[in-house]
Parts: C-alpha cells; sequence; structure tokens
C-alpha cells in the first residue's frame, strides 16, 4: 500500500473518532444537564361564590347549584360573595332575580332572600302561577317534599252511590305531573339542622307552580276529591324530554346555537304537565269494589235480578245520573 492512501486512511480515521468522541460528549451533556421542572403556579387570589350551573330567572337556590372558587384580586368586586365572609348554608332556598351563566360570580342583587318581598313572584317562571293546596302527612309523602322538588298530583274520589264516604266505588287518578314545588307552608327553604342535615318537617299546606289553566283544575280537583302528592325521580324528566323528542312533541330548529337547544331542552323538561291522566279504581285492586261496580251498572240499567251484569268499563268514564240512580259509562258513548 502506498504512502498516499495510508494518510488517507489514517485522516478518515481520526475524523471518525473524533466525530463518536463529539456525539458522545453532546449526549452525556444532555442526559446530565439538569432537568428544569415545571412549577406549577398555584393561582393567587380570594375564592368567590360562583354558579356551577346555569341558573335561570326564579331558579331555588340548592347545595349543588354555587360553589367557591379562586378569583383574581384584581378582579374581585364587593358585591361578590367572598369565603370566609359569606355563608354559603344561609343562601340555599334563596331565588336567581335574573339569568346567571355557569362559572359567574353571584352579587348580593341576584339573589332574593326568603322573606324580602316579591321573593314569591320571583321564584315563578314567566307566565306562572303560584296555587297552595291542603296536604297531610298521608298525603304529602310524610313531609319528605322539599321546595324545588317537583311532584304529580293525585285525586282520590267516591264515585257512584251517593255522598257518604263509604258508598260508591273508589278511584284515584293522576291529574297533572311535574309542578314545582315553591314553598311548604310558608317556608321556602329548605330546614337544616345544627348538624347540617337536612330536617324533614310535618306541613300542611304546599304552594306549587302552575300555568293559569292548570290552576284551575287544581282548584277544581281540590273540591271533587282528596289531592296526594306523588314525588318524582330526578330522572323522569330527562327520560320523559328523550321520550318528547323521539315522538316530535319537541322540535329544535336546525341551525339552534347549544344555548338556545340548551334553553328549548330546559323549559319543555320544566313545563307542567296535564292530560294523558292515568287511574286506578277500587275493582284494579278490589274484587269486592269491582262486584260493587258491575252491580251498580246493572241496576243502573233496569235490568231485573236475571239481567247480566255489564262489564266494568276501561279507560275513562262518565257519572250519569237518572232521578236516584247513577251510571258509569266509558266516555263518548
Amino acid at each position: 500500500m502506498d504512502k498516499k492512501k495510508l494518510i488517507l486512511l489514517a485522516v478518515a480515521l481520526v475524523v471518525a473518532v473524533g466525530t463518536a468522541l463529539m456525539a458522545r460528549s453532546m449526549f452525556a451533556g444532555g442526559s446530565s444537564a439538569p432537568q428544569a421542572e415545571a412549577a406549577v403556579a398555584e393561582p393567587q387570589g380570594k375564592r368567590v361564590l360562583v354558579a356551577q350551573r346555569a341558573l335561570p330567572v326564579g331558579t331555588i337556590i340548592t347545595v349543588d347549584a354555587l360553589q367557591f372558587k379562586q378569583w383574581p384580586d384584581e378582579m374581585v368586586q364587593d358585591a361578590y360573595y367572598i369565603e370566609g365572609e359569606a355563608d354559603m348554608q344561609k343562601l340555599l332556598g334563596t331565588v336567581a332575580r335574573f339569568p346567571v351563566t355557569a362559572g359567574q360570580p353571584l352579587t348580593r342583587g341576584a339573589l332574593v332572600m326568603p322573606g324580602d318581598r316579591g321573593f314569591l313572584a320571583a321564584a315563578l317562571g314567566p307566565g306562572m302561577r303560584a296555587v297552595t293546596i291542603t296536604v297531610s302527612e298521608k298525603t304529602g309523602v310524610a313531609g319528605f317534599v322539599f321546595p324545588g322538588d317537583r311532584i304529580d298530583l293525585m285525586v282520590t274520589q267516591s264515585i257512584g252511590g251517593g255522598r257518604g264516604a263509604d258508598q260508591g266505588f273508589k278511584a284515584t287518578e293522576t291529574v297533572l305531573r311535574n309542578l314545582r314545588v315553591l314553598a311548604t307552608d310558608q317556608s321556602t327553604e329548605t330546614q337544616k339542622g345544627d348538624d347540617g342535615k337536612t330536617v324533614v318537617k310535618k306541613f300542611r299546606t304546599v304552594t306549587l307552580e302552575a300555568t293559569p289553566r292548570i290552576a284551575e283544575k287544581i282548584s277544581v280537583a281540590q273540591e271533587i276529591g282528596t289531592l296526594s302528592l306523588a314525588l318524582r325521580s330526578i330522572a323522569d324528566n330527562r327520560a320523559e324530554l328523550d321520550r318528547a323528542i323521539a315522538t316530535g312533541e319537541i322540535t329544535i330548529p336546525d341551525g339552534a346555537s347549544p344555548e338556545e337547544e340548551e334553553e328549548i331542552m330546559r323549559l319543555a323538561m320544566n313545563r307542567p304537565q296535564e292530560g294523558r291522566t292515568t287511574f286506578q279504581t277500587g275493582g284494579d285492586v278490589s274484587r269486592f269494589q269491582s262486584r260493587y261496580m258491575q252491580s251498580t251498572q246493572s241496576a243502573g240499567s233496569g235490568g231485573g235480578s236475571g239481567a247480566p251484569a255489564a262489564a266494568r268499563p276501561t279507560g275513562p268514564v262518565v257519572r250519569v245520573s237518572r232521578g236516584s240512580n247513577t251510571v258509569i259509562v266509558p266516555a263518548g258513548k
């Protein structure tokens, strides 16, 4: 091998070794360099009371509606409720005077306190009325109904056979659904004990939110029978909303924004419902009531002892009185 080739080989070897050393130095330097730890800056400022969800006008404030959240000092205003200076428990049962968006701080003018003038009017939704009914411990879910809950209204009455409570057959009908409870007795807030737990107490009257038409129905229902409350599950409204959307009872316009869709669904979920009533009669519960109903219809038809008993009607019925005789016939006949 000539001298020229040996020199080129030596130069190539030196370059290769130098490159390897430089690369090693670079990787070693990168791995030995101190890792910069990202410091998580703690938010500075006071904790103010904000809405956890949208609060439309008339919303009765519950424990899941509010929370304290860190807020920058330069943005804190005197009208805000500040942790340590405001007691959130005292705000439960108040009513939103105007709309509050989710995440927005509450101001002292945003809520109407129980006992303040116009409190009940502020709790009512647009176009709604407040109507009060009388209940007992038995018909009022034993006191387990609180302002803000939603109930179904049932009326129980004695039909046929005169006016005595022990005469005629009995029937219970669910006449109205999804009514919002505004107050129990004269209290519009949920009572808390010293341990912070909800106090269950008896009440004699319940104030409900209703449309003018439904308020009229409630007034009549009080006169024809005994009213009872049936407490609704929170999940019921969502299930009925899904059914209404599927059947086309509720339509969402094309191009509606998410806020508009939310408002449409909120109004649909919160509106009182009438129509599509369900009922149970004494004949559905007891064979003796069923026999009484059949004998009443047989007597009303003018048949003798050999006349066959009429079948008990199913569906909506009408009571028809002719002199001293009263018969029950299916509606529309």
